[in-house]
């Protein structure tokens, strides 16, 4: 998969390809004329094309088809995780894998014990969720968010049926993912900091309308929790979604 942006959706259409993604195709893929590839633009769309010409600036890819149009499947899960103060390649670990596994979003929360996140680092775990992207062969991006207040965030729990909170004194997870609603288009997951939330701060999102869940018995690192607790949803959800779909056969 190349990530383009495609003006034209035409077959016989030419895109160009430049910067880190040329790059990549003429230098790590070893494309060349005739070679072909998938075109995605991180919005759905798809498109197959064939490599007709490479030059020092750039290579031209023909469309072969005219693109398609891919929609979301199933929940889109949205991660609110205090993750600012992880150090040793951990918050990158957290967001590639987040990519893999399919969130619609993360989201850096800022909170009592994890009140700043640096900029350039937010500029690094960009470029790490474009190339999980294209590894795991996603058509839509992961939107990396800008870093929330945990003041701001009970609005959008609020606003939302499925909202789930890390907690160790919690029900486990599974225990009360059956008795929610898997109609619903997005749902929230909301990870603490090392030393977790303050109890002001579970108290507001509790009031706010989120589930606190259990992960199991032993005490998880930010990141543990984080791809813990999406897995199960994301398994959960997609399996609701294939049963559904059955039905309607």
């Amino acid at each position: 998969l190349v990530q383009a942006v495609m003006d034209v959706n035409l077959q016989g259409e030419v895109v160009r390809i430049q910067g880190d993604e040329f790059w990549h195709m003429t230098r790590v893929l070893r494309l060349g004329v005739n070679d072909r590839v998938e075109l995605f633009d991180g919005a759905g769309g798809l498109v197959e094309g064939s490599i007709q010409k490479v030059d020092k600036n750039g290579s031209d890819v023909e469309l072969l088809e005219n693109a398609r149009l891919i929609a979301p499947q199933g929940i889109q899960w949205h991660v609110f995780a205090a993750f600012g103060t992880l150090k040793g390649g951990r918050a990158d670990w957290l967001i590639e894998k987040c990519t893999e596994l399919g969130a619609s979003s993360v989201t850096p929360l800022l909170t009592e014990r994890c009140h700043t996140i640096a900029e350039n680092r937010v500029d690094r775990l960009q470029r790490l969720v474009l190339a999980a992207v294209k590894q795991c062969q996603r058509v839509h991006d992961m939107s990396l968010k800008p870093p929330l207040e945990i003041h701001d965030l009970p609005l959008a729990v609020s606003q939302s049926k499925l909202a789930f909170l890390a907690s160790a004194e919690a029900p486990p997870v599974l225990s009360v993912l059956p008795k929610c609603s898997s109609e619903e288009e997005s749902g929230l997951l909301i990870i603490g900091p090392e030393g977790d939330f303050t109890e002001e701060e579970v108290g507001v999102l509790k009031a706010a309308g989120a589930v606190p869940v259990g992960l199991g018995p032993c005490r998880l690192r930010v990141e543990t929790a984080t791809i813990s607790l999406l897995s199960a949803l994301m398994l959960w959800s997609d399996s609701a979604h294939h049963q559904e779909a059955q039905q309607q056969r």
